[in-house]
């Protein structure tokens, strides 16, 4: 037999099955990891088909293939629908289907970093009595007390056994050559979980929008078929829709997949989840150990986890007889992959359902505009839960003008009414949250002079000042490159003293907090207080037991979270991601806005809100402020049908980079000139595209590579795809100094 292999080397040279014969004694199948001969190394790869020598080429005798060298696991890693995946996404992306296989398989088994974990394990041969063994061994108590703690039958870990008695292997070993007991090395899985993940709850009664919500969408889901938009207000929920549906799928015999859009969600939806459903429940997220990681993916893959709750790789995990995939907060961006290939999360969601007979279910409070356009047309079934559980008010939102706070002389980052405010909910008991999309102490540090900014010599981007306290003259740092460099004290460019700092981040807002209120604990959460392992969870679990009484963080803490004592919420800075580049800036500033608003007064207590604004009269603050998601849908709709911007066009580009700016710039001009010179030859592509041109990337440099791009904007129509496959062709130009990447309606124009 023949084994077709796809061999795990990202080139468009080997971008294709090469012929192995399969030798006496290894049996791989379709899926399975192989080792194999390429050239004078060994590689690993996929199997993608197995073929009789019969169906070899008459240009490829028998003779002249090699053999597989060896079959890497005891199992298929990858499932026949996952290859089937991988060749959809490699189609779209116009990359090697090698490429779409990593995203499969968890790195560090791909990479051979990681091993299974075996530990020696001690248990009864069955018929022993062991108590009357045990009886027998007066004079032996140590042999005793081992036959006696191994009675029940089950294999017990020496671990275990070396907690309750001293030094046990003597004892086991006389033990085993008794007879009695036999000695094994058996796997363990490492756990992700803590200690209290293990208290199991219980459902609790659903209200008439859940079981409304549940009946339009689980006679979809047993039937194998359903994509569905569920728009539920904060507070509403919809995670008890989830477990309702996950429970009945696990009835039917069929798994889920649940994905969170952010890191710090995933400890709370997993407490959820595996309080409901156990040992059933999965984790997988990029903070997990390598260990942690290759045993989740082997418990999901070897049938031991039927529930997997993970971020966006998790949409990946081999799952078999998949019933059901929720994408909580559907609207969030990080589900857009922005490494190559790259991939959006809800699109292969869709691809899965499609290919495995499942449910798909979107979910969010503030949906995207593009999900919300397809709802309307019928591409999903609109699901609406419109109350709060038990019919709790949304919180009171008040919008305060900065301007005004200014000329009344208050140069604070917190205007007087969130101050009164913070100071009634403090000594009330209740609990807090302060939101500011921004991590570090000042934002950018610039001359008074002169106009400079200090900007990372590696990236094109204004350095970020952080410091501990008030007198540490800190560090600048690069949030894009993680660059590192002490903060200036004359001007770099003109010599002058006269360098300040501007601009507030998280450090700064915790300062102030503690100015302002010094007896008060509180919790930071950004990227530098979460680099740990389970940081997330160890950070949360502190505001949510009460020890820290205002939690202060950037987006990671502005939706999904529950914390019931929760009952003001204050928004810094609303209008700070008004004035990103990028069309999606006024969406993307109502859906935090209101998000964070969200976590006010989910439980008893009624909520507060406090935006800060200096512009509170934009219409996406007052829709924010009134929490009128069809307000904004249709105000925002309407602006990007005059504006011609998705989803009534498409955005694509060719971004070319390299570390030498001249070869960058001068294949950028290249491609441009190629693809005007293709649209002249095709008039009809030409009508179809709205715009094309060449310039530098709006971040001209990162990590050290300069960056231009030839911009499209294309109709959304089927007559503009050959357009679309003529930048794929041209992605592929070979250059030895230059990458080129083509992407389509990217998560980010930077």
């Amino acid at each position: 037999m023949i084994a077709q292999v796809i061999v795990d080397v990202v080139h468009t040279n080997v971008d294709r099955p090469f012929s192995y014969l399969i030798p006496e004694g290894l049996e791989p199948r379709v899926g399975s990891r192989v080792e194999v001969p390429l050239g004078k190394r060994r590689v690993d790869g996929i199997v993608t088909a197995i073929l009789p020598e019969t169906d070899l080429p008459d240009d490829l005798p028998l003779h002249k293939l090699r053999p597989i060298h060896d079959v890497l696991d005891d199992y298929p890693a990858l499932l026949p629908l996952l290859l089937k995946l991988a060749r959809q996404l490699a189609e779209e992306n116009h990359c090697p289907l090698s490429e779409t296989l990593r995203l499969m398989l968890p790195a560090a088994m791909r990479t051979g970093r990681i091993q299974r974990k075996l530990e020696t394990v001690a248990q009864l041969v069955s018929g022993v009595d062991a108590q009357a063994r045990a009886d027998e061994m007066r004079r032996a108590p140590k042999r005793a007390m081992l036959l006696r703690l191994l009675a029940d039958g089950q294999p017990h870990a020496l671990s275990q056994l070396s907690e309750l008695v001293a030094n046990p292997r003597d004892g086991l070993r006389a033990l085993e050559d008794l007879g009695l007991i036999e000695i094994s090395q058996q796997e363990v899985f490492r756990s992700p979980y803590q200690p209290e993940d293990d208290q199991r709850s219980i459902a609790p009664e659903l209200t008439s929008d859940q079981q409304e919500a549940l009946g339009s969408m689980i006679p979809a889901m047993e039937r194998g078929e359903g994509a569905f938009l569920l728009h539920g207000v904060t507070g509403s929920g919809k995670t008890e829709v989830y477990l309702a549906m996950v429970s009945r799928a696990l009835e039917m015999g069929k798994g889920a997949i649940i994905l969170v859009p952010e890191i710090a969600l995933t400890p709370q939806m997993v407490r959820w989840f595996h309080s409901r459903f156990g040992p059933a429940t999965a984790v997988l997220h990029s903070r997990l150990t390598d260990g942690q990681r290759y045993d989740e993916w082997r418990r999901i893959r070897l049938g031991q986890a039927r529930v997997v709750v993970g971020a966006r790789s998790a949409i990946f995990a081999p799952v078999e007889k998949l019933g059901l995939i929720v994408i909580d907060e559907e609207h969030e961006q990080t589900y857009l992959s922005d490494k190559h290939p790259r991939y959006d999360a809800r699109r292969v969601a869709a691809l899965r359902c499609e290919n495995e007979g499942a449910a798909l279910v979107l979910s969010s409070a503030t949906p995207s505009i593009l999900s919300f356009a397809k709802a309307r047309r019928g591409d999903y079934t609109l699901v609406e839960m419109p109350r709060r559980v038990g019919n709790r008010p949304l919180p009171e939102v008040t919008v305060v003008d900065m301007r005004k706070e200014l000329e009344a002389g208050n140069r604070s980052i917190f205007s007087a009414l969130l101050i009164q405010k913070l100071k009634a909910c403090l000594d009330s008991g209740h609990q807090a949250m302060l939101f500011l999309n921004r991590r570090g102490y000042n934002t950018f540090v610039s001359c008074r002079s002169c106009g400079y900014v200090v900007k990372c010599p590696q990236c094109d981007l204004s350095m970020t000042l952080h410091r501990t306290h008030e007198d540490d003259p800190g560090q600048l740092r690069c949030h894009m490159c993680g660059a590192v460099q002490a903060p200036p004290q004359t001007c770099p460019e003109c010599g002058s003293k006269y360098i300040r700092y501007f601009g507030s981040g998280t450090q700064r807002v915790e300062e102030e907090m503690h100015k302002l209120f010094p007896g008060v604990k509180t919790v930071r959460m950004d990227i530098d207080t979460t680099r740990g392992r389970d940081a997330h969870a160890r950070l949360l679990e502190t505001f949510r037991k009460g020890e820290s009484q205002v939690l202060i963080g950037t987006q990671m803490i502005a939706k999904g979270l529950d914390f019931p004592k929760v009952t003001l919420v204050g928004v810094i800075a609303a209008d700070m991601t008004l004035n990103l580049p990028d069309y999606r800036s006024v969406e993307r500033t109502f859906q935090l806005v209101t998000q964070v608003a969200g976590r006010a007064g989910r439980a008893q207590e009624p909520g507060e809100v406090i935006v800060q604004s200096y512009k509170p009269d934009h219409p996406c603050i007052e829709a924010a402020a009134k929490q009128d998601y069809r307000a904004f849908f249709e105000m925002e709709f309407s602006r990007r049908r005059t504006g011609l911007y998705p989803p009534f066009t498409q955005l694509a580009r060719l971004l070319v980079e390299s570390p030498a700016e001249d070869s960058c710039k001068a294949l950028a001009e290249s491609l441009h000139a190629q693809l005007q010179a293709w649209l002249n030859e095709n008039p009809a592509q030409q009508k179809k595209t709205l715009m094309v041109r060449m310039d530098e990337a709006p971040v001209k440099k990162i990590r050290g590579q300069y960056r231009y791009h030839v911009l499209l904007k294309l109709f959304s129509h089927p007559d503009a795809e050959p357009v679309l496959q003529k930048l794929a062709e041209l992605a592929k130009t070979e250059n030895e100094r230059c990458q080129v990447y083509c992407e389509v309606n990217p998560a980010t124009m930077m």
